[in-house]
Order: C-alpha cells, then structure tokens, then sequence
C-alpha cells in the first residue's frame, strides 16, 4: 500500500500514514483540517536512458565488443 504524506493545517505537524487508494478519499473527506503533500518526487527515469548522461568508459566498452561480435547491430557506442 502507498504510503501518504499529511500536514494537520491547525498544528503544522507533518506525518504519514499509510492507506489504500480506495480509503485515501474517505480519509481525507474525514480530515478536512489535514493538507496531503508531496514530500518527495520519485525519479521517473534513468539520466542515461534520456540521454543527459553518457555511460562510463567500461560500460561503452563492453557496448563495442557486443557490437563487433554481432555483425548488423545497430548499438549506440556513442
């Protein structure tokens, strides 16, 4: 179950509590002095596969062996 993150507008108290999505509605129609927030963003992809980060030097390496034992490969070796 996904964990939630609440802010108590009365007191500024922050915690998180860990509920289903189908009761996270109910909860919060129930609390309405509580603000859910966001505490942190999860990483929603890899910097290397979007390509704002090059692999290390091993790894392209290990890319230019694959790619000359395989005749035809189309592998970025950048």
């Amino acid at each position: 179950m996904p964990t939630y993150s609440f802010r108590n507008n009365e007191t500024n108290e922050e915690f998180d509590i860990v509920l289903s999505m189908s009761e996270l509605d109910g909860y919060k129609n129930n609390n309405p002095h509580l603000e859910q927030f966001i505490k942190f963003a999860p990483a929603i992809a890899d910097p290397t596969r979007l390509g704002l980060r090059k692999p290390d030097n091993g790894f392209r390496d290990v890319l230019k062996k694959v790619k000359s034992n395989h005749r035809g490969a189309k592998i970025n070796t950048w």
